[in-house]
């Protein structure tokens, strides 16, 4: 069963930014956030649409955890 809703991850790259679903390992890009959650929809709903469903259930994560850490320097 497809899951209902994923992650969209946007890191600002040059003069655009690129979109990661983790859950999927499935990215795209856009000018601004907007497209490039747009685009990574689209990439997504294709992805879903046409890939073989062993190759969705060997890439999806169930678990995805986002968070932030300071590292120890020097």
């Amino acid at each position: 069963m497809r899951r209902n809703s994923y992650t969209a991850i946007l890191t600002k790259e040059g003069d655009g930014y690129v979109a990661l679903c983790p859950e999927l390992d499935v990215a795209s890009q856009g000018t601004t956030i907007e497209e490039a959650t747009r685009n990574l929809k689209e990439a997504v709903d294709l992805f879903l649409e046409c890939a073989d469903p062993s190759e969705i259930a060997r890439r999806e994560h169930s678990d995805v955890f986002i968070t932030h850490f300071e590292p120890t320097v020097g």
